[in-house]
């Protein structure tokens, strides 16, 4: 059976709730390879780490407090690792040049995309490495195998960043608020943040069940 409905995806890659998010995007993949395909998108919620933490968090204890924030979150997930100085001495500047890398290794090997963005996130998560520097992103296409040179290229001519403003206007139409946020019908069903398997499978369910999978609403 072909894939039938399209599950969009948006996330930040320095969220944790995107990364604790991803192992239920892997289970829908699974349990719905044949009928469910997902487009991968960003939005920008840790575009500028210095305003977000050290200036949102500052009455909190700024990166060090945030940092413990996330390990309390983590704490509660048995699936995800978090290394224990996570923030602490880190401390990524934007979550854009990943994104950016993304977009270009999504038209450069589509068939790499989900690999190189598994690394990411475990090279940040679990070994605190900075992938806001470009030296971080080149280890980790090396690593899997994808043109540093191709990918370079689509940054460097500008597709790249196309391609992100593209998520960006799309975030805006279905007023995405965050990350991780999971949409499906055209919009019409939008969940969002920590969002539990069972909700996105029934939402996927009812759509596969619809006489016209993606048919708008009978009112």
């Amino acid at each position: 059976m072909s894939k039938s409905i399209t599950l969009t995806y948006y996330s930040d890659l320095l969220c944790i709730w995107a990364y604790i998010a991803q192992a239920r995007v892997d289970k829908v993949l699974e349990n719905f390879a044949e009928q469910v395909a997902i487009d991968y998108r960003f939005c920008t919620v840790f575009g500028d780490t210095k305003h977000k933490i050290g200036e949102g968090w500052a009455d909190r204890g700024a990166y060090e407090g945030y940092g413990k924030h996330v390990q309390e979150i983590a704490a509660g997930f048995d699936h995800i690792k978090v290394h224990p100085e996570l923030w602490i001495k880190v401390r990524p500047t934007s979550s854009t040049p990943a994104h950016l890398l993304l977009k270009a290794v999504q038209q450069v090997d589509p068939s790499k995309f989900k690999v190189v963005l598994d690394e990411l996130r475990l090279s940040f998560f679990e070994r605190n490495l900075d992938i806001s520097r470009w030296s971080v992103l080149l280890d980790v296409l090396n690593k899997v195998g994808v043109s540093a040179k191709d990918v370079e290229e689509l940054i460097h001519t500008g597709v790249a960043h196309a391609e992100l403003e593209a998520d960006r206007r799309n975030q805006e139409k279905y007023l995405v608020l965050g990350s991780p946020t999971y949409i499906l019908n055209e919009g019409r069903q939008k969940l969002f943040g920590n969002v539990g398997y069972g909700v996105i499978e029934a939402n996927i369910k009812e759509l596969l069940r619809s006489p016209v999978a993606g048919s708008a609403s009978w009112c």
